[in-house]
């Protein structure tokens, strides 16, 4: 393979150059030095790989020079060693792709999960309940901390929309192909007739941005401040606590009003507004990226329906990946592994399919 073999070679020389600058380290500023020891870091699992493919593809030639040989028996031999020696650089050359594929510079941060209601009334809310228990314990499973910064119920239980910041070990990575339409068929609670009613919520997930992240300036900010609001528009606070900030550019607005303190609420907004900003700005990367190479987990429009959970079938179906297994309760009390996974494996797929045709 012609490009992968001139990948490797810029690896090799780009590793060869790093390791001659550590070893005349003693004039680098530190800056510097952490940086090309990050550098180092990141490519010696690469190099390590590489080391192993040009072993395997050694074995290989020799290999094919025994199969030559006027001894049958020695032949025969080479022959069966050949088949397993291919199989094995398949294995070693796929597992080198994985690690060359470009890394998501989000896949390592936290993230802010949007949940709203969506089509359906209040059937619609007792879903978007469902799928906040799910991912409230998929992040137990996962030792994440699970924060609820602002949420708006229903009667019923039911959830109109809630705003969560989860963190911990590559939050991002594992939940970012969860944003879009899910979908429900199920006999709501309320339906008298046994009639099955489909609804829908929306999901986000945007990584969590930090302020080197998102720079924004205060003159692109309007911010208003109220008094919150309890169910039916009551007034539960009698100071203007509650908050709401517009970023001009953008047309972005987002209201905090679950604190008591108007502070803790600025806080919590502008940890929201810089999230989905730079989700913002992602979309527009994946957009012009996807026009250019066909290649994503579906479309990443936030309109597009992703999944389908059917209560009847015990049935959950994930129209990206034509994906559908019948564990729809495992999933519900937060096994989403099984669902998470193979979207995983599909994205690097995908990528790997790129960069061989890079």
């Amino acid at each position: 393979m012609k490009d992968l073999n001139q990948k490797i070679e810029n690896i090799l020389q780009k590793f060869k150059e790093i390791e001659i600058k550590l070893s005349e380290s003693s004039g680098l500023n530190s800056n510097t030095l952490i940086k090309l020891n990050k550098e180092y870091a990141d490519l010696n699992p690469v190099v390590d790989k590489i080391n192993l493919y040009n072993k395997c593809i050694s074995n290989i030639n020799g290999i094919n020079e025994l199969i030559n040989d006027e001894d049958n028996q020695i032949k025969s031999e080479a022959e069966k060693e050949l088949v397993k020696e291919k199989k094995n650089l398949e294995i070693i050359e796929n597992e080198l792709l994985r690690l060359l594929i470009p890394k998501d510079i989000n896949d390592n941060k936290n993230s802010i999960l949007e949940i709203r209601a969506g089509t359906g009334g209040e059937e619609a809310s007792l879903f978007a309940a469902n799928l906040f228990n799910m991912y409230q314990k998929y992040s137990d499973l996962k030792n994440w901390k699970f924060e609820i910064m602002s949420l708006s119920e229903t009667g019923l239980k039911g959830i109109k929309e809630v705003v969560c910041n989860i963190k911990g070990n590559n939050v991002f990575s594992r939940l970012k192909f969860e944003s879009g339409v899910h979908r429900v068929q199920r006999i709501p609670v309320t339906e008298t007739g046994g009639r099955i009613h489909t609804s829908a919520a929306t999901v986000a997930v945007l990584p969590e941005a930090e302020e080197v992240d998102i720079v924004i300036e205060e003159k692109d900010l309007r911010i208003d401040v109220f008094r919150s609001s309890g169910p039916g528009g009551q007034s539960v606070n009698t100071t203007d606590s509650a908050v709401r900030i517009t970023h001009i550019p953008s047309g972005i607005v987002v209201s905090q009003q679950d604190e008591k303190s108007q502070h803790k609420n600025k806080s919590k907004a502008m940890k929201i507004l810089r999230s989905r900003i730079l989700d913002r700005e992602i979309q527009i990367k994946n957009i012009e990226r996807a026009e250019k190479r066909k290649s994503q987990v579906g479309s990443g429009d936030r309109s597009e329906r992703i999944r389908t959970y059917n209560f009847p079938q015990g049935r959950i179906s994930d129209h990206r990946i034509n994906l559908t297994i019948y564990k729809l309760n495992e999933v519900l009390e937060g096994n989403l592994d099984e669902v998470i996974d193979p979207l995983i494996i599909d994205n690097e797929t995908k990528l790997i399919s790129e960069l061989n045709n890079d």
